[in-house]
């Protein structure tokens, strides 16, 4: 939502200050050049999906495309706008369509946040691995649909009652709130489906087993012996977590902000 969303990723791929963004530039000059920035990016997304993003290079992509990688140094430069176009792909699936943002600001910033999370879900490699893309070098440039998603994410809170501080800060912490969330999705998915060693797992059980009975971890033990205990391991119970914890927060974040005087814990004395 807030603009270091739409930079997060391509902000760390070192870039040559003579070329600038891959935005500043026009595209290959021709009556019917031969490739699209949409048709590149929509063929590192698809590579990324299919077998993670460190499979996404300029050779991979022009071979997929039925290019030689030479030739695709036509359009992209380096693997840095490969990964600035993969990040306005991205972009561009999180915005809302044209006439279905709703005009209540919370249902609004609601349904950024869905979308946002579908995304990255859709998309589970983006966060973690596109981040390790080499050191900053500059300031990345949003593209077009990561302006966009900034305005449609300002145009959501158009009508908050809150300052423009308070409309970054609630952006920005609705976007940790997604990531955070999108993450620990992925190390549950992970998880549930990895094939430990059947003797590893036993040995780790016992160890946990054997530190309950000392009766130092009460806490621990009551879960453990609660049914309900397992719902933090659940997958089922993921999204309705996700609602809980967003409702909570945009809720949470109106009172607090818009009647500072009721958030405020009162002195009992």
């Amino acid at each position: 939502m807030y603009a270091t969303k739409s930079t997060v990723y391509s902000s760390r791929v070192s870039r040559s200050p003579e070329q600038g963004p891959i935005w500043t530039r026009p595209e290959p000059a021709g009556r019917k050049p031969r490739l699209r920035r949409e048709q590149i990016a929509a063929t590192a997304l698809a590579i990324a999906d299919a077998e993670g993003f460190a499979a996404v290079s300029m050779r991979r992509v022009a071979a997929e495309l039925g290019s030689g990688t030479m030739s695709l140094y036509r359009y992209i430069s380096a693997k840095g706008d490969l990964v600035a176009l993969l990040d306005d792909a991205l972009m561009g699936e999180m915005l809302v369509p044209d006439g279905e943002l709703p005009a209540d600001w919370r249902a609004a910033l609601a349904m950024i946040a869905r979308r946002t999370r579908d995304v990255y879900l859709r998309h589970p490699w983006a966060i973690s691995s596109m981040q390790g893309e080499a050191s900053a070098a500059d300031s990345a440039s949003a593209g077009p649909n990561g302006l966009r998603h900034f305005e449609q994410s300002l145009a959501a809170l158009a009508g908050a009652p809150f300052d423009t501080r308070g409309k970054l800060d609630l952006l920005t912490i609705v976007d940790d709130y997604v990531f955070g969330h999108v993450l620990r999705s992925a190390e549950l998915h992970s998880r549930t489906r990895a094939q430990p060693d059947p003797a590893a797992a036993a040995a780790a059980m016992r160890f946990i087993e054997d530190q309950l009975r000392t009766g130092h971890f009460p806490q621990i033990q009551a879960l453990a012996d609660d049914p309900d205990g397992r719902s933090v391991i659940d997958e089922t119970q993921l999204e309705q977590r996700f609602e809980l914890g967003l409702q909570a927060l945009i809720d949470g974040a109106f009172r607090a902000w818009a009647y500072p005087e009721t958030a405020q814990p009162r002195n009992p004395g």
